[in-house]
């Protein structure tokens, strides 16, 4: 007898529909898995006859063969385990699926038939929605996941034992439903940071706040406990929030990587993301045997922050400067191609020198002219260029230090950003952009036109400096953005001047 059951697999970040043929004929008992499986899915046999014997039902005898089409897609991962035990039950003539007609199983199963969660569930949803299916069954960790997508009754399952007493009821129970808006105004929680503990730094926090309304890339420099890792952790508070598409995109990347949970279906706030100087390239850029997404995927929509930018090997630093230029990583692989969006926002921090004292006036820097040479070789040219504020962290003096009272708090500041952002939407109405640090070609000369004083102003920064064309667009930007913060509709030249001032780095490579 044969039985057919829907489900769906991962291909990097998109999905596809699976189905399920499943054959139960006479003859020696064995059963084959085709359709390019992975070993993980090999491996589906023991767990499946394992979990139909300990829910009460029957393994039948005989020669069972299972065939996952499309047959020329490698499968991969134990998502298949629920729908293969249901086709076996229905080929066997143990259950009746007839009556689910276009509806999709997902889910791991356990010796026992209790059904686990698996990666992936939002990304396969979506898909699932958009090819027709009218519900899903997916294990009951995975279930709020699921649930946020509009147009796609889901239903979640405990145990194999339990989907067998709906099919025999003929009907299963009423969908779980979520709405993401509400989900995403009661899940934004207050920062675990705020620029009211932050003393002194103005400079810093002004470029912050501009980094923050524009999108642009930071840099901070500076020596030893500035407070440059301080300041860095607490933009997250002033970002806007994620919007409802936003949130998808983000949570389907962190639902492939296996890093949701039941109790947070979708994100409601932006990821920051802080790897170590030791990471490698495939944990920051993406990659393995099944082409998992990086931390620049992962901070998609959110904050890269890397401390200690001159640590990391130089291979990983220039792997950003594509997704930096283009909001998307490739990684190529012999069998295919996956594409992952990493539209982050960077912030780095780094010591001026090898020691950390080179700008400090209190210390003495111990480096020679040579060390700090080699040591801020580590940075390409390149990736400076595409970096748009490159800020000067000095020590807080002491007395700043110890006087009491707080600074500015992040929510008024997240207020003017805010502002800035709808600004920069309504002159970028109709086009791709969605911030000033994304402006490209006409639409770039379009919005950062200059008057004379600033074109001038520009020209002998560009001479003096060496700054090649990239970064003196990352200029325009960035004086755009300060323009927006202002309520200014025209750039003007003390405007150009203070982008120009978020440019130490270069003044001190190329000087």
């Amino acid at each position: 007898m044969l039985a057919r059951v829907i489900s769906a697999a991962l291909a990097g970040l998109e999905a596809y529909r699976v189905d399920l043929e499943v054959d139960v004929a006479g003859g020696l008992p064995t059963m084959t898995i085709v359709g390019l499986p992975d070993a993980g899915v090999k491996e589906s046999r023991d767990r499946v006859r394992a979990a139909i014997k300990n829910s009460g039902c029957e393994f039948p005898l005989g020669r069972i063969t299972v065939n996952l089409a499309p047959a020329d897609v490698k499968k991969a991962g134990p998502a298949f385990d629920l729908p293969i035990a249901l086709g076996i039950l229905a080929a066997a003539g143990q259950c009746d699926p007839m009556r689910l007609d276009n509806v999709a199983f997902i889910g791991e199963l356990a010796l026992d038939g209790a059904v686990r969660p698996v990666r992936g569930v939002l990304p396969m949803a979506l898909h699932l929605r958009r090819r027709g299916c009218r519900a899903a069954v997916v294990p009951a960790a995975n279930g709020a996941e699921a649930a946020v997508v509009e147009g796609l009754d889901v239903h979640p399952i405990g145990s194999l034992q339990q989907l067998l007493v709906w099919l025999a009821a003929e009907a299963l129970p009423p969908p779980l439903r979520l709405q993401m808006r509400a989900i995403l105004r009661q899940g934004r929680a207050k920062s675990a940071g705020d620029f009211a503990e932050v003393r002194g730094q103005p400079y810093a926090k002004r470029a912050l706040e501009i980094a923050a309304a524009g999108g642009h890339n930071c840099l901070l420099v500076g020596p030893p406990g500035s407070g440059k890792t301080m300041l860095a952790q607490r933009l997250d508070s002033i970002l806007p929030a994620l919007t409802v598409e936003e949130s998808l995109e983000t949570t389907a990347i962190h639902s492939i990587a296996g890093h949701l949970g039941a109790a947070t279906p979708l994100l409601a706030e932006r990821p920051f993301r802080a790897p170590h100087h030791t990471a490698s390239n495939i944990a920051l850029v993406g990659g393995g045997t099944q082409a998992r997404p990086g931390e620049i995927s992962l901070a998609h929509h959110g904050v890269l922050f890397l401390d200690e930018l001159p640590e990391f090997h130089r291979d990983v630093l220039a792997a950003l400067r594509q997704p930096l230029e283009e909001g998307w990583v490739t990684v190529a692989r012999a069998e295919r191609v996956w594409r992952y969006p990493s539209r982050f926002l960077l912030i780095a921090a780094m010591n001026p020198c090898p020691c950390g004292y080179l700008t400090d006036p209190r210390r003495r820097c111990s480096c020679t002219a040579i060390q700090i040479r080699q040591y801020l070789a580590k940075l390409s040219g390149p990736l400076l260029d595409r970096i748009d504020l490159q800020v000067d962290v000095p020590r807080v003096p002491a007395s700043a230090l110890m006087t009491g009272g707080r600074a500015e708090p992040s929510a008024a500041i997240r207020r003017r950003v805010q502002q800035a952002r709808r600004v920069q939407q309504r002159r970028l109405r109709g086009t791709t952009p969605a911030c000033n640090a994304l402006l490209r070609g006409r639409t770039l000369e379009r919005s950062c036109r200059l008057d004379a004083d600033g074109t001038r102003l520009l020209e002998q920064a560009m001479e003096e400096w060496s700054l090649s064309a990239r970064s003196r667009n990352k200029v325009l930007k960035v004086a755009r953005t300060i323009a927006d913060l202002s309520g200014s509709d025209a750039i003007r030249v003390e405007q150009v001047r203070e982008a120009l001032q978020y440019r130490s780095l270069d003044r001190l490579l190329w000087q």
